[in-house]
């Protein structure tokens, strides 16, 4: 099978992606968008906003808009203004010289299956979980990995954060500006987060901790209930009654397919430039979570879209001047 050829590949179909393809397209560089499969883990079309429910953040939504309504608008954009939107998942790529190749399906053919001048990267990142049956049934219910999105819902209600890194503190401290009780649920009895962190919980009136305690069970057939917290140390188990429960055990960029190919930082991570979105090689550049270590926002997520766009078409127009 020959390649298609391409000026410009967008792997990946969140915020980041979709922003970049309605600048690419209103660029007149017809982007080929590579969304993702619905059955992939770690490459969902839509992104993680696929698994949100009101988006409260967003600017220009003052009643909130759900996120798959909110992602499945950005891809009508996007068609609208000629970007191609394919619903597969890419297994292989070679960015070893120009025009890049990728391979969508089987990965180990000769050819690849496209060619492009330029590639941006917007694969996103994901949330580790607990690994418990109810979490796919019950986030957007009660359950969150985001405190800066969902945090307002829980006004006034007792909730629990799983985690003991500064990200743990830091949503349990948010969280505490509109929950009456914050129980942290930490499998150890020592926090692993920077000492001013843990400070700032320690101090905090609303924080509670439950030491050498891990979470067997999320109850809640619609919402959560409440979950079962197992003691560690001897086995004891008993009920938390809470209405909410944030997972802040970490996140993982979906960066495995550039492996040795892209530098990246020692949590996987794709390396841009200061105040870009260039990589370490010309021609392929990065933006939203598969490079943000820090945000980690819808909002952030497509404004980074628009830099690579931007950035991947002076970069094409320069090579043909």
């Amino acid at each position: 099978m020959s390649e298609d050829t391409r000026k410009l590949v967008i792997i990946g179909s969140g915020p980041a992606g979709l922003t970049a393809a309605i600048y690419g397209a209103r660029a007149d560089l017809r982007p080929l968008v590579i969304e993702g499969e619905p059955s992939s883990t770690s490459d969902q079309p839509g992104g993680q906003l696929m698994i949100t429910t009101d988006v409260e953040n967003y600017p220009g939504f003052p009643e909130g808009v759900m996120g798959p309504q909110l992602m499945a608008d950005m891809r009508v954009q996007a068609e609208r203004f000629g970007a191609d939107l394919l619903t597969r998942k890419v297994s292989r790529v070679d960015l070893s010289d120009t025009p890049f190749g990728i391979w969508v399906g089987v990965p180990d053919t000769d050819e690849p299956t496209y060619t492009a001048d330029a590639l941006i990267v917007s694969t996103g990142a994901r949330s580790l979980m607990l690994g418990l049956e109810a979490e796919e049934r019950l986030i957007g219910h009660g359950l969150s990995t985001c405190a800066t999105c969902d945090g307002f819902f829980f006004r006034d209600q007792e909730i629990a954060v799983v985690g003991g890194g500064d990200s743990a503190l830091e949503e349990a401290t948010f969280l505490t500006k509109f929950a009456s009780k914050v129980t942290i649920v930490h499998r150890r009895d020592q926090l692993r987060a920077s000492k001013i962190m843990q400070q700032r919980a320690f101090t905090n009136p609303k924080i509670e901790f439950a030491w050498n305690t891990e979470i067997t069970q999320i109850l809640g057939d619609d919402r959560v209930g409440g979950v079962i917290l197992r003691d560690t140390t001897n086995g004891n188990k008993r009920e938390l009654p809470v209405t909410g429960l944030f997972i802040a055990i970490g996140h993982l960029p979906n960066t495995a397919l550039f492996d040795g190919q892209l530098d990246m930082d020692d949590q996987g991570y794709v390396v841009t430039g200061a105040d870009r979105s260039t990589t370490s090689v010309e021609g392929v550049f990065a933006c939203g979570d598969a490079q943000d270590r820090r945000y980690r926002q819808a909002v952030t997520a497509a404004g980074s879209g628009c830099m690579a766009a931007i950035d991947a078409e002076r970069w094409l127009e320069s090579r043909h001047r």
